[in-house]
């Protein structure tokens, strides 16, 4: 599992780790490692390290003085370095002269032809600890880095992005590699910010990081695996969970078709459909359980889906969310569902909206979501007392207790298709039956989701009923069978 922790966390480690250390040791673990990772770079676009050219953005403080150490050593494996310093009063001496030392140089008045002329760029503008985009001095370094077809390689993270939010309140630098140092920080996870980070590689610089301090949780493969659920051999069909589907309507009959696929292949070991589109359902999945009476009286269910294409079934809604099992709130749902009733439930809830329903349940434009997506994902959770998944580029689950927040980047853009929630809400729906927590079915349910369209899309269009059909092969690539 990846980790991701504030800057408070990380500066106090680092506090506690320079107590303990020769002065300086640090900058140069840090640095040592930004520079083996730029000279892998030079070593794909130049052909070598040796006769390359490279631009080193310093700004003032450590991160200039990290950006300047690696400027240094490149320079000593015959890299033509030059340094352009955004604050000269205020750079980092110790850097700057190990730069000169090694042979770099400090550029003059032709800046950006410098730039133009560079296989590689460094940002070492602003740290962790800037607020704020890029300051006017800035913006046009990072513009000529982006015009030049250079590499550009961000140190800890791209200038202009905020460390713990992943917001980019103005012009940032956009980076093909970002170096991190200790720990990733929650804006290489997040987007906005995820998107101008590129690639990130950590290096590890021997912070002493708490388990518990961490902001966000990034599942993987092995994570997964441990919480799938798999029958044993004493399992049948109820015992392996029921999952209630109360989804669909006249107009959006699709709407329960697509959630019952993905309920059918998340774990549980049969599905029950309640609502107007029972004939599509059967015909489509004959192996669906059908009830006509209503969520109350449908039979035994551990979990409920309710949402997808509901249209105005306020009654549904209010029905479903009176039972005392875990239920996942979708689409219409989300709409429909008072504040107040899913507060006072005592079984878990979820909530699984993207960024506009997000947004109408906050009161707020929907590019607030879109720029703030961790502070909307929490603002939920608590709102509603639930566990929330925000669908998106980077979804994010936040638990109805706070603690880390998860983040999935499994996904594509090509899962930005109609009924692809659908699938999903019953993918999650299901693993809520099979006994998994409201967070874990969440988490899970998002990974499995977009591994599952990464395969069934392959770079190209695909239906959310391809989505569906291709979580079986997530599923066992997860597991590794």
């Amino acid at each position: 599992m990846r980790t991701a922790y504030s800057v408070e966390t990380v500066r106090s480690a680092e506090r506690e780790l320079m107590a303990r250390l020769p002065e300086g040791a640090l900058m140069q673990r840090a640095a040592a490692g930004l520079a083996a990772a730029c000279a892998e770079v030079l070593g794909r676009v130049a052909g070598r390290v040796y006769g390359s050219r490279v631009v080193v953005l310093a700004g003032s403080g450590d991160n200039g003085g990290d950006a300047l150490y690696a400027g240094a050593r490149l320079a000593r494996r015959g890299a033509g370095v030059t340094a352009v310093l955004l604050a000269p009063e205020r750079v980092h001496g110790g850097g700057l002269a190990a730069l000169r030392r090694a042979g770099g140089r400090v550029a003059g008045a032709a800046v950006e032809e410098s730039i133009a002329r560079a296989d590689l760029v460094l940002d070492g503008i602003v740290g962790i600890g800037g607020k704020g985009g890029l300051r006017e001095e800035a913006v046009p370094l990072a513009g000529a880095a982006a015009r030049s077809g250079a590499a550009v390689v961000a140190v800890d993270l791209p200038s202009g992005v905020d460390a713990d939010t992943g917001q980019v309140p103005g012009d940032a630098v956009r980076a093909d590699l970002t170096v991190t140092f200790g720990a990733h920080k929650p804006g290489l996870l997040i987007d906005p910010g995820r998107e101008y980070a590129g690639s990130v590689r950590l290096v590890d610089i021997g912070l002493p990081l708490p388990a518990e301090a961490a902001e966000l949780e990034a599942l993987q493969h092995a994570d997964v695996a441990r919480l799938l659920p798999v029958p044993s051999a004493e399992s049948d069909k109820y015992r392996r969970g029921v999952v209630g589907i109360a989804a669909g309507s006249a107009r959006y009959p699709g709407a329960a078709v697509l959630a019952v696929a993905g309920a059918l292949r998340g774990g549980a070991g049969a599905v029950r459909y309640v609502g107007p589109a029972a004939d599509a359902v059967i015909a489509r999945f004959p192996e669906t359980l059908v009830s006509d009476r209503g969520p109350r009286r449908a039979g035994r269910v551990q979990a409920w889906v309710v949402g997808p294409g509901a249209g105005d079934d306020a009654a549904t809604v209010a029905e479903v969310l009176a039972a005392e099992v875990p239920v996942l709130i979708d689409a219409d749902g989300l709409r429909l569902a008072d504040v107040e009733a899913v507060r006072a439930r005592s079984a878990p809830t979820l909530m699984t909206p993207h960024a506009g329903e997000a947004a109408a349940l906050l009161g707020v434009g929907r590019e607030e979501v879109e720029g703030a997506r961790l502070a909307s994902v929490r603002e939920l959770a608590a709102r509603y007392g639930a566990t929330v998944l925000l669908k998106g580029s980077t979804t994010l689950v936040a638990g109805a207790r706070g603690g880390p927040v998860r983040v999935n980047a499994t996904g594509t853009s090509w899962l930005a298709t109609a009924g692809s929630g659908d699938v999903l809400s019953g993918l999650a729906g299901s693993l809520l039956a099979a006994g998994l927590s409201a967070r874990d079915a969440g988490s899970v349910g998002a990974y499995l989701h977009g591994l599952a369209g990464r395969f069934a899309t392959r770079g190209a269009p695909a239906g959310a009923h391809d989505v569906a059909e291709a979580v079986p092969r997530a599923w066992r690539d997860v597991r590794g069978v």
